[in-house]
């Protein structure tokens, strides 16, 4: 899927950096109770005394160190309350732990000892610094470097010396070195150490694509340490992240170390690659003090939605992101019921528009260069569902299942190739259909760039089953383009009793048509014997070579070509092409300019006997059911004792259960023989021409009629007549004539 990656990662790295700026710009309050100084203030400066005093400075220390200093420039004590001024007031608080150089700057404060509060007239500034080396150096000592500030300004803070507690109602602003924000009004309660930022929180960072974090109410911790945002809301230019809540996690020296967004987490961005993530729960851990992210976790219901070019949403349980340094998306695993969805998209090029829906238990991901998807691995039970996109054909998709997958992505993000091991399967569902199922050790399944399914290849013991027809072999591919299965390695289909097996074998999903190619070798079993049959009457299979073959969806017929050869039992047929029926136990067989029809048939009597007949023609058609095979253009009929060239011959088999005594003569015995057409018969003695002969297998006769018949032998010479009859055995002949023609007998006299 076309995650996009890049901006999701500018999400995190830039909520990190932000709540960073929060972090350290409240800060400052968080210490306000180091502002407790002020309390003493009054006292240093000798408010017992109604007069002023100017260019003053005090201090408290504790063990030999500072703990802060404050100067003014003027100090005026009132009577009336003994309320006191103060005037341009610079107070630096070094810490307990001489750690801060944090300075506080106001033009005028005044003190109501009678309330305790201390009331900051006008602007107040505060700048915060980290003093890492203070405990090294002599006291008092700023830091070698001032590292860009935390700059805060608000006015009319008010400080209670009784409780601790500080609030200021105003706007209060604050800014570092890439950010500035504001809130409206703080309250910090000393008792609890919480600092609550009322409404209206802001943050905005600098530069060229500035970053607003919004907020409508926060509050500060010191136990646990945390900061907790409510209504959160991130935008950038084109990207906007929020939730109900976001909590931020801090370390001892105040630096986050965690980000918990909890409800309704909503992210989107716009643009070519829109898109959409929701989820109830986002856990964002950072690696370093510079706000890296090490890892986030979004939990409970995710959503992910693509509106671009190319739609498609994802949903799991459970998805976590991790990062390599620099922010950079290194790996995501996405679990608890994984489901993928890829739309084609609207302009697509291609003819075979698809969705493709992915579900797993768990999927693990990689991103290369942090910006585009580039593998990803399935674990547990884990399907692939190819459909078309209209909801009116929902019901037909394609099932494709394995123990795991690998995918692999393009640079958009999107699926190129998937590789399933082991106990791969696919299976393709129409409605009022029988499955087709195909199961193999593996499987490859190649995308089209505009989405959706191109070719799935299958490889180790495959086996397809579609109703009744089922194959087997080595290797397999399937286009759903033509929807064409091509088997090879071996491949065997099976079908109703019928067998073939071939170098390569195609399988038409659509129409059911079958294609066969080299060294094909089809076996028709199961046959039940016809008892009004002949040729291929018999309950012997069939069996039948060539280097193609071509059946449609009806198994039980197919078309032989090249080099074919078809028999049963000892009869056989080849030729260039045949063409079978199995129902109806018809053949027809053609010559090709390379290869003529050659039937050879073997003739078993019922007295034993067994002679060989051998018919050549360019044309056969056998039906069994009228035991007639009718041979067609240049026909030549060699038997054990006479040849018979004719334009066409019709010869009639007699059923094999003809006979009731002796041995059952087998199928392909001739009965009848009709030929004509420029018919030559040839005996080792003599020779007869006509246009019709009938012979006649029984009586072992032969009728030559039509067109001046005539025999023709050595003793006799030449004889013609209307008809001719004369006998296999023996040299008698009759003659029949007419008066318009009479018969002729040309005898050769010897000289």
């Amino acid at each position: 899927m076309s995650l996009s990656v890049t901006r999701l990662r500018r999400w995190f790295a830039a909520g990190a950096v932000l709540t960073g700026m929060l972090v350290a710009g409240f800060y400052f309050y968080a210490r306000w109770r180091a502002a407790s100084v002020l309390q003493h203030i009054p006292g240093k400066i000798g408010i017992e005394v109604q007069q002023s005093a100017s260019g003053f400075s005090i201090s408290k220390s504790e063990q030999g160190r500072t703990l802060f200093t404050a100067r003014a420039s003027k100090a005026v004590q009132f009577k009336a309350g003994g309320r006191a001024e103060l005037h341009d007031v610079n107070i630096t608080v070094y810490g307990r732990d001489a750690s801060r150089f944090d300075q506080i700057y106001g033009a005028s404060f005044e003190y109501d000892p009678h309330s305790g509060d201390i009331t900051a007239s006008g602007p107040v500034q505060i700048d915060l610094e980290a003093n890492s080396q203070g405990l090294t150096a002599a006291d008092q000592v700023p830091p070698r470097e001032l590292k860009n500030p935390v700059h805060i300004r608000t006015s009319n803070l008010v400080f209670n010396q009784k409780t601790g507690n500080a609030s200021a109602s105003g706007k209060v602003e604050f800014a570092i070195a890439n950010a500035s924000g504001y809130a409206t009004g703080i309250q910090y309660e000393a008792k609890s150490g919480v600092l609550t930022l009322e409404h209206d929180v802001q943050v905005t960072t600098a530069g060229a694509e500035a970053t607003v974090l919004n907020a409508a109410h926060g509050t500060i911790t010191k136990e646990p340490r945390r900061i907790l945002l409510e209504h959160a809301h991130l935008a950038r230019p084109a990207q906007t992240v929020e939730s109900d809540e976001a909590t931020l996690f801090l370390s001892d020296d105040n630096v986050i170390q965690r980000i918990l967004a909890r409800g309704n987490v909503h992210a989107e961005t716009a643009g070519n690659t829109a898109m959409t993530l929701r989820s109830e729960r986002g856990d964002l851990l950072l690696a370093s003090a510079r706000g890296e992210l090490h890892q986030a976790i979004f939990s409970g219901s995710v959503q992910l939605e693509g509106k671009g070019k190319q739609p498609q949403s994802a949903t799991a349980g459970r998805v976590t992101l991790n990062f390599k340094p620099h922010n950079l998306l290194d790996t995501v695993r996405a679990e608890d019921n994984v489901h993928l969805l890829q739309m084609p998209a609207p302009d697509s090029p291609g003819s075979n528009p698809q969705r493709v829906e992915v579900s797993a238990a768990a999927i693990d991901f990689t991103v290369e260069n942090g910006s585009h998807l580039a593998t990803a691995v399935t674990s547990g039970a884990a399907q692939i569902l190819v459909s078309p996109p209209h909801e009116t054909l929902a019901a037909q998709f394609t099932r494709v299942t394995a123990g795991q997958f690998v995918a692999k992505f393009d640079d958009a993000s999107r699926l190129r190739s998937l590789h399933g091991a082991p106990e791969a399967a696919i299976a393709n569902v129409s409605p009022g259909q029988s499955d087709r199922v195909s199961t193999s050790q593996t499987l490859d399944v190649l995308f089209q760039p505009e989405g959706g399914v191109q070719t799935i290849l299958q490889d180790g013991s495959v086996h397809f089953r579609d109703g009744q027809r089922e194959a087997w072999a080595e290797h397999a591919r399937y286009a759903l383009s033509d929807q064409l299965l091509t088997l090879s390695g071996s491949p065997r289909v099976a079908q109703l009793g019928l067998t073939t097996t071939a170098k390569a074998i195609t399988l038409s999903r659509s129409t059911g048509d079958a294609i066969a190619e080299g060294n094909v070798k089809s076996t028709y079993s199961d046959l039940k014997p016809q008892p009004g049959g002949a040729l291929l009457a018999s309950s012997d299979p069939i069996h039948v070579t060539a280097q193609r073959m071509e059946a449609h969806r009806d198994p039980g017929t197919a078309v032989y070509s090249g080099d074919a050869r078809l028999w049963q039992g000892a009869n056989i047929v080849q030729a260039a092409s045949i063409e079978f029926d199995r129902t109806r136990r018809f053949l027809k067989a053609d010559a090709s300019p390379r290869s003529r029809v050659t039937s050879t048939l073997v003739q078993t009597s019922p007295d034993g006997r067994t002679t060989i007949v051998s018919i050549v023609s360019d044309r056969l058609t056998y039906a069994d059911n009228d035991r007639l095979a009718h041979f067609q253009g240049n026909v030549r009929l060699s038997a054990q004792d006479a040849t018979v060239v004719a334009d066409s011959l019709d010869a009639y088999l007699a059923t094999a259960s003809s006979t009731a005594a002796g041995p059952a003569p087998t199928p392909g015995r001739l009965e009848k023989v009709i030929a004509q057409g420029g018919v030559l018969v040839r005996q080792p003695r003599r020779e007869a021409r006509g246009d019709r002969l009938t012979y006649t297998v029984a009586e072992e006769k032969y009728v030559m009629t039509g067109g001046s018949p005539s025999i023709f032998d050595a003793e006799r010479g030449k004889i013609t007549g209307d008809s001719l009859t004369f006998f296999r055995r023996g040299d008698r002949v009759l003659v029949e004539g007419s008066d318009s023609s009479p018969t002729v007998t040309r005898t050769r006299v010897a000289r």
